[in-house]
């Protein structure tokens, strides 16, 4: 099985609600899972298999960003 990590889904702001829907839908389809949505940007959390990450964005034109989940740290 696929390695899976934590990424944030970015949608273009001009991205119909219906086509955010149909992403969902397909990050399910390939095996992923929604952990989180947000309200102040059109965008999501999952729990993605690796092997599909990069894709996704490419599939999608509607992405503007994929990116791993992970924590940051400043000094």
């Amino acid at each position: 099985m696929s390695d899976v990590k934590g990424y944030i889904i970015t949608l273009k702001e001009d991205t119909p609600d219906s086509t955010a829907e149909s992403i969902k839908n397909k990050i399910k389809q390939i095996g992923g899972k929604i952990t989180n949505e947000f309200s102040l940007i059109k965008g999501f959390a999952v729990q993605l298999p690796v092997i599909h990450a990069e894709s996704l964005g490419k599939d999608h034109p509607e992405i503007a960003n994929v990116e791993e989940d992970k924590e940051v740290h400043t000094q």
